[in-house]
């Protein structure tokens, strides 16, 4: 399973990308507003920093501004994947821009029909927003299982990248159900390495070790 990290802070993607953690980056305009930094450049020094997708997301409403968003979007680097969302227009221009061989991103899906009126249109990925489902006592998990299934059903490329990814839990059981990408904020994927067992070993020998009243170095 592939791991996008969902931030626009670079200290935190560079960190995570050092060590293999990153796959990719999703941003969208909630991230730009909080890195407080003009999309463009921000954007521009991400797809610098990761060689796989970095999803930037158009802010327009009718699909021809998207389309033109989208295609400014994607001169800034060859990474670059155009963020839409799952309206109608926003399906316009997934068309459009995929077929002019652009990486899209279709966000914003709470439903398997969405998730398959996506694929045929030519979406790279397809964003279920997991933990939003959550929070309105739906099975975000559930959604990602479904979406699974029909697209291997009918053999479609489209990826299924499981966003809104607020636990540890969320990262597991979107690996089970098969996800191919989770998107999550840095303190998530960071979070992966922790186990209160892990901690108490690591106690125990440090309190033997200092028994021993040896170094290494």
């Amino acid at each position: 399973m592939k791991f996008f990290v969902d931030t626009a802070d670079v200290a935190a993607i560079k960190e995570l990308n050092d060590l293999g953690m990153v796959d990719g980056v999703t941003t969208n305009p909630s991230i730009i507003l909080k890195s407080g930094r003009d999309i463009l450049e921000v954007t521009r020094e991400i797809c610098s920093i990761v060689s796989g997708p970095v999803s930037a997301e158009v802010v327009s409403m009718n699909a021809d501004a998207m389309i033109a968003e989208g295609r400014k979007l994607a001169e800034i680097a060859s990474n670059i994947t155009v963020k839409v969302p799952l309206t109608w227009d926003g399906l316009k221009a997934c068309k459009v821009l995929s077929g002019e061989g652009k990486m899209v991103n279709v966000t914003l899906c709470f439903s398997v029909n969405q998730a398959l009126i996506a694929a045929k249109a030519g979406a790279t990925f397809i964003s279920p927003f997991v933990g939003r489902l959550d929070d309105i006592n739906l099975d975000g998990m559930e959604l990602i299982a479904d979406i699974r299934q029909v697209y291997d059903n009918y053999g479609f490329d489209t990826q299924i990248l499981a966003a809104s990814i607020r636990t540890v839990n969320h990262v597991t059981q979107s690996a089970l159900v098969g996800a191919d990408v989770i998107t999550a904020p840095p303190a998530v994927i960071k979070a992966l390495a922790n186990h209160p067992l892990t901690d108490a070993g690591l106690a125990q020998f440090e309190k033997d070790w200092a028994k021993t009243g040896q170094k290494i170095l």
